[in-house]
């Protein structure tokens, strides 16, 4: 069974709509686009070329899209994005010239993925997928990279709610800019007691 990982930057009020730059997601008039920028260091640097290491990829369409028009042409930065699997969640996409792209759209089929043999599967962006895979306990992993700002409006990691479900700690780091960065493990149904006792 292939594990899915959803890798999100994320503020501290749970925005995670156009972390990467000005014109990245201006949808709903949102204007603080490339909130991300500034926060990195050599521990984070660290981190992120771990998660940038070959994987397989579930993407959301809009995701997809940003993705298709940049990285073909960047690869040198990102080879894994190139050579990896892109399995793309779209009612309106069937067909890409990216390499190594496949279109589906429906959860039965991402269950069914799941059940291959193959890489781990990586959720980069895609907020709308990311809620469908939450509302139906497929995901494995979360690793969330948590900056210290508010926005106060834009598009969130649990924009609808989501099911209850318990996550262990795997790892966590802060770096020296204030970044928290946690890897959170699914670890069945929610325990109740009194807290303290």
């Amino acid at each position: 069974m292939r594990q899915i990982t959803v890798i999100s930057m994320i503020t501290l009020d749970g925005v995670i709509q156009g972390p990467g730059g000005p014109e990245e997601d201006k949808s709903n008039g949102f204007e603080w686009g490339g909130w991300a920028a500034g926060y990195d260091d050599e521990l984070s640097d660290k981190i992120l070329m771990e998660e940038l290491k070959p994987a397989s990829y579930l993407l959301g369409r809009r995701t997809f899209e940003i993705w298709e028009a940049y990285w073909p042409k960047h690869g040198e930065y990102w080879p894994a994005i190139n050579e990896g699997i892109k399995y793309v969640f779209s009612n309106s996409r069937t067909s890409s010239d990216w390499q190594n792209t496949f279109f589906i759209n429906s959860v039965e089929e991402i269950k069914q993925l799941k059940k291959t043999e193959g890489l781990p599967i990586h959720v980069w962006g895609s907020g709308e997928l990311i809620q469908l895979l939450l509302e139906n306990d497929l995901v494995d992993e979360l690793r969330l990279k948590i900056f210290p700002i508010t926005l106060g409006k834009g598009k969130k990691l649990f924009q609808n709610g989501a099911i209850s479900a318990a996550f262990n700690l795997k790892e966590s780091f802060t770096n020296t800019k204030g970044l928290v960065i946690l890897n959170l493990e699914r670890a069945g149904k929610v325990k109740t007691g009194i807290a303290g006792a």
